[in-house]
């Protein structure tokens, strides 16, 4: 009896040892397994970069996809031209001491820069202010004393103009405006000799003007316009009732404006 107690306590401890054994074994293959399929799985050499975003930017003279063509309603341009007054001195009346005489007025021609502010209400209609200042010589000729050198004024005629432009978001777009001129004569000086003393009188007129301007590259834009303009200029020489030569005259100056010249759209 004592040896089949033995016998059977034998066997129980075999049958536990065997059972303990082979789960181990067990726990252990399923690390294996995992780092096999680890292993095996495909690798990346590099990680491509992600795309970089558009960043938007157009360079100041670059023409880019989102470079608007031609000029239209809200556009504001600044523009600087090479202007060109050409006095035409249509029609003059002289007097010496209240008695009209004979000769005409005679005004020099000049060239000077100019910076013009333009604004678009409508695609098609625009308003724009000139500001420049031109210095010329004024003569009296063909009268009974020969050629009087009267003196010389510098002019400043700040032009308002409305203006219809025919090819709207087209690269060129020919206009014709009308507007007002107001002239206004400055650091005057008296020639001297029978000119002692010179005075010019502030004056103004309509005007007219005709031009186009096409779009080079980007927001640069080439202007070339012709103004006419009609403006009288009254002027008098020395003063009245001092014994000496007082003289009077009237001169419609009625110059041609013309200027050329690099804008750029705000």
């Amino acid at each position: 009896m004592v040896k089949f107690r033995s016998l059977l306590t034998a066997m129980v401890a075999g049958v536990a040892a065997l059972s303990g054994t082979a789960k181990a074994q067990t726990t252990q293959a399923a690390p294996a397994t995992s780092n096999a399929a680890y292993v095996n799985a495909p690798v990346v050499s590099q990680i491509p970069a992600a795309p970089r975003p558009s960043s938007g930017h157009c360079g100041l003279f670059e023409t880019c996809a989102n470079t608007k063509i031609g000029l239209g309603k809200g556009d504001f341009l600044i523009r600087l031209s090479a202007l060109g007054v050409m006095p035409e001195d249509r029609d003059s009346k002289v007097w010496l001491n209240g008695t009209a005489i004979p000769g005409r007025i005679k005004t020099t021609r000049q060239v000077m820069p100019e910076l013009t502010f333009e604004y678009f209400f409508t695609d098609n209609i625009s308003i724009d202010l000139i500001a420049a200042s031109t210095r010329h010589e004024v003569a009296a000729e063909g009268t009974p004393y020969g050629k009087i050198d009267v003196g010389s004024a510098w002019v400043l005629p700040p032009t308002v103009t409305l203006a219809w432009h025919f090819r709207p978001h087209k690269r060129f777009n020919p206009y014709l405006g009308v507007g007002g001129t107001l002239a206004w004569f400055h650091n005057v000086s008296p020639a001297g000799g029978l000119v002692q003393k010179l005075n010019v009188g502030v004056t103004g007129g309509p005007s007219v003007n005709a031009g186009f301007d096409y779009q080079l590259v980007g927001n640069w834009f080439f202007n070339f316009d012709v103004k006419q303009m009609f403006v009288r200029m009254h002027a008098w020489a020395n003063d009245r009732g001092t014994g000496g030569a007082f003289i009077k005259a009237h001169d419609s100056l009625d110059p041609t404006v013309v200027g050329a010249g690099i804008e750029y759209r705000f």
